[in-house]
Order: C-alpha cells, then structure tokens, then sequence
C-alpha cells in the first residue's frame, strides 16, 4: 500500500507540474492580450476607491469615471511628451557630452599612460558612450510604452470594470460554494491590494520630489525625467531603486565629474534608505505577509512572464496567489513558504501526557 500511494503521489505531483508547464507557457504566449488585461484589472482596482468617495458626495458615477479616465489619459499623454522631449533634447546635446566624458576621463587616460598602458579616446568612447544613460531609460520604459499603445482598450475595460465593481463580488460569492469564506477571502485580498498600491503611491510621490529636488539642486540635466523614472520604478520591489539611479548617477558623472555623481549617489541610497526602511514599513506595517525572499523571487518571476508590467505588479500578483493558495486544504503549505510569519507550533510542555490522561481516565 505505501509504494502505491508513494507512486500515486508521484504522478499527481508530476501532473501538477505539467498543467502549470502548459499554463505558464498559454500565459508567456498570450502576454499581448493578458498584459493589458491584467493592467487594467489592478487600475480598476485602484480606482474604485476614488469612485466610491466622489460618488459620497453626490457625484454621478458616470461622471467620477470620466473623470478619472481623462487623468489617466493626460498622465500618459504627458509622460510621452516628457519622455519624447528629453530623447530629442539630449540627441543636440550629444556632442556637448561626448567632449565632456573625454575631459572626464582624460586624467585616467594620463595615469595610465604614465604606467605604459595605452588606451585611445575611440575606446573609452566605446565602451563609455553618453548616450547609455537615456538609452536605459528607453529601454526601462520601452515595455510600458508597448502596453500603452493599447490605450484605448486599456481604458475601456477599466470603465467596465468599474461600472461592474458593485455587482461582480457578488457574482462571485454566489457562484462559489462557500460564500461566506470565499467573502473573507477576495475582501482581504481586495482591502490588501488598496493598502498596498495606496501607501506605495504616496511613498513614491514623496520618492519622486525629494529625488527631483536634490537632482536640481546638484545641476543634473533632465531632474524632472529622473524624477519621473524614480516614481515609477519604486514600484519594483528591492531594485527598482538602484535601476532608476543608474542613468542619473551616469549623466552626473559625464556632465559635471566624479564629485557630482557621488553626490548623486548619496541622494538616492539616502532617500530610498529612509523613505523605503522607515517611511513605508511605519505606514504599511507587516499587512502583506510576505518574506522579502519571496517578493525578490516574485519580481524575477513575473518580470520573465509578464515583461515590465509584471515586475511593477510582481507583489499584488503574488499576493493573489498566497490568498488563493490559503484557501485551499492542499495549498496551504505553500502559503506557509510564502509567507514572513512562522505558525506558532503547539506547546507541548502544557498538554497532559498520555500516561497522565489515562490514569486519571482510570481513577
């Protein structure tokens, strides 16, 4: 009996592993389709709780969500102009730059001459080339200008979604078998994703004027780009704070010297320091109940799976995944995995022994 159920285990597990091959793989093949469809479902989500406070003061709903669509759409809108500007600015000043990395690194060039290792300008130039810092930004945003071209359906299955908020909950606790626990779930889920996507957004508002402050205040071209790209990219868990330092830290270097890009250095490990160890931890508390392994594992996973949308949603995605695994009897111990609390074990020392229980059983 204990080799079959051992055999029977192994083909389940096997069959497990194989339906979420296949499942992962229809997901990576559909990307183009369940990328916008999954953007739209957590901006949906975000936006329903302006909804609901515009509609308590007498708002028409029709009205809140025109309304919050036309702000969506001039974010983006400016966020194109303001990307697309400083693509074609910083292409004039290129040879502005390109003559400033050579005086940059022309003492480096001396020392080692000095000690008989010739290297020419052409192949600093090559390996150092100014255009690196702004071609990072357009490729960190290259992902997410390939889903807002899709804008227009973006929009619409957000304003259906959103017209469908009230009576879709209520779908779905009728529809599954238990209501009241299912209830529990999807409200927690739901009340974690809105503490989440709310505290994230106001630290990274806070993130994106102190960054944009220092950066004019040292002098670095394009502050209120890089002010931009540190809004966005605080949403990645872990790293997204040193990707977006990178082509600040880069410019200031080419444009002013060493002594500006330390500077520029110490802005963003101190604001992120303080703004990510202390801000947000004091706000959000311990509600997302997952470890920091999980969220950085969580990051490469649906950065690899869902491209640039995945990894700023990588934490609410996993979050999904750990309620759902919660709810199940067979997926609780990986729940337990993903989680940054341990279950408190029984205490042994203050249950009755057995022996103890049968004596007084006998007596």
């Amino acid at each position: 009996m204990s080799g079959g159920n051992s055999s029977s285990m192994a083909l389940r597990g096997f069959a497990i592993m194989a339906c979420l091959v296949v499942i992962l793989a229809g997901i990576k093949t559909a990307s183009p389709i369940v990328v916008p469809f999954v953007l739209s479902a957590f901006l949906a989500v975000v936006c329903n709780p302006a909804i609901q406070f515009m509609t308590r003061y007498r708002v028409p709903k029709w009205l809140s969500v025109i309304l919050l669509m036309l702000f969506i759409v001039m974010m983006g809108l400016w966020l194109a102009s303001l990307v697309g500007s400083s693509i074609n600015e910083f292409s004039q000043q290129m040879p502005f730059y390109r003559q400033q990395l050579i005086e940059q690194f022309s003492w480096i060039l001396e020392k080692l001459n000095g000690l008989n290792i010739n290297i020419s300008k052409d192949k600093v130039l090559e390996y150092f080339d100014p255009g690196m810092a702004l071609s990072m930004t357009t490729n960190m945003l290259s992902g997410l200008g390939n889903v807002m071209a899709n804008l227009f359906l973006i929009i619409l299955t957000i304003i259906f979604m959103l017209f469908e908020a009230q009576s879709l909950p209520k779908k779905f606790h009728l529809a599954l078998d238990d209501p009241d626990m299912r209830l529990k779930q999807i409200d927690k889920f739901l009340h974690s994703v809105n503490q989440y996507m709310v505290i994230k957004t106001l630290v990274s508002i806070g993130t994106a004027i102190i960054i944009g402050v220092g950066l004019s205040i040292i002098g670095v071209d394009y502050a209120l780009l890089w002010a931009v790209i540190a809004f966005l990219f605080n949403y990645i868990p872990n790293i997204g704070s040193i990707i977006a330092a990178i082509p600040a830290v880069l410019l200031a270097f080419i444009q002013m010297g060493p002594g500006a890009a330390g500077f520029t250095a110490l802005l963003y490990l101190g604001t992120n320091t303080v703004m990510g160890n202390a801000v947000e931890p004091r706000f959000m508390g311990r509600g997302l109940g997952l470890s920091t392994l999980v969220v950085f594992l969580s990051l490469i996973f649906w950065g690899w799976l869902l491209g640039s949308v995945g990894m700023l949603l990588s934490v609410p995605l996993t979050m999904i995944v750990k309620i759902a695994l919660e709810s199940s009897e067979g997926g609780k111990w990986f729940a337990i995995l993903l989680s940054d609390e341990i279950p408190d074990e029984p205490d042994k020392s203050q249950q009755p022994d057995a022996e103890e229980t049968t004596n007084v059983d006998k007596a």
